[in-house]
């Protein structure tokens, strides 16, 4: 065979591929992806912010949630992860509610604000953000007790410990 002939043969016929390199090539992929999705969502297990308490009450500053948005927050009761969101409503009463309600609570998905409404993520209905904390029951937002003391909004560990219950379970 000529040297002509065999460098025809060695371009026609197919390269082998090495299956470690595939191999290599798909694990950094996924590792990528690990670590661009850990980062994404905080690092941790946690949707929201993290509230702790002190002596029994959660202080949020006020000047943190008055703009009219909807603000999410956790907080650890035991085992237990409680998400609630603190908004000032267009009336400008600063309004606390759980992210769920009594109906879609097991579904685990929460509400989103669209303007002056809080909309249920599993069903869609939508509430008045000035009615949160007025209208309870059904799948309104979960009404969470508030008081404003020295430029904060004071919650009580025990009404969001109580909250807890909506949260359990294994879809959290």
């Amino acid at each position: 065979m000529t040297d002509r002939q065999e460098k025809k043969t060695q371009f026609e016929s197919k390269k082998k591929k090495n299956p470690l390199v595939l191999l290599v090539l798909t694990l950094a992929v996924v590792a990528v992806a690990g670590v661009v999705g850990w980062i994404a969502t905080g690092g941790d297990n946690e949707k929201y912010p993290l509230v702790s308490n002190v002596q029994g009450e959660l202080a949020i500053p006020l000047r943190q949630v008055d703009d009219g948005k909807a603000h999410f927050f956790s907080y650890q009761s035991g085992e237990t992860t409680v998400d609630f969101f603190v908004l000032k409503s267009d009336d400008g009463v600063v309004r606390v509610a759980l992210d769920t309600c009594d109906v879609c609570y097991r579904d685990r998905k929460g509400y989103r604000q669209e303007g002056d409404f809080m909309v249920c993520n599993n069903c869609n209905q939508k509430f008045r953000s000035d009615m949160i904390n007025e209208i309870k029951g059904g799948c309104n937002p979960a009404p969470v007790g508030r008081n404003i003391v020295d430029g904060k909004v004071i919650i009580a560990e025990a009404d969001l410990v109580n909250g807890a219950r909506f949260f359990k379970g294994p879809n959290k």
